[in-house]
């Protein structure tokens, strides 16, 4: 089930909320924080729309970027025997632990993304 809605490129989430007895979300991938609510799905995307338009018209008026700047860096955890495997691995291969992750993590993240 995918609970994200799309809308002139921008996406927000879902979820229920029992104890307000409504729909909830959330502008996802901007700079700022947005949230919209409905009583129903057609209100909730209807709030979303309005949400989007607004905040893209006030961008435009202030001269700001509105999409958040992703750097491309993240930080993974993983237990200290798998780093100390994949350190010998890559030395074994004459690289370096950074090269082989990065190109690891980046073919199997192509991967689950177009399986999606």
């Amino acid at each position: 089930m995918n609970n994200l809605m799309e809308y002139k490129g921008y996406h927000g989430n879902a979820e229920y909320s029992a104890e307000d007895g409504c729909f909830i979300g959330k502008v996802i991938g901007i700079k700022d924080y947005i949230i919209y609510d409905g009583k129903s799905v057609t209100e909730l995307e209807k709030a979303f729309h309005t949400c989007v338009d607004d905040y893209l018209m006030l961008c435009e008026e202030y001269g700001d970027v509105p999409d958040k700047e992703y750097s491309g860096q993240f930080t993974l955890r993983i237990p200290p025997e798998l780093h100390r495997d994949l350190d010998l691995i890559a030395s074994g291969r004459g690289t370096n632990l950074t090269g082989i992750a990065n190109q690891f993590l980046k073919e199997c993240c192509d991967k689950a993304l177009n399986s999606a």
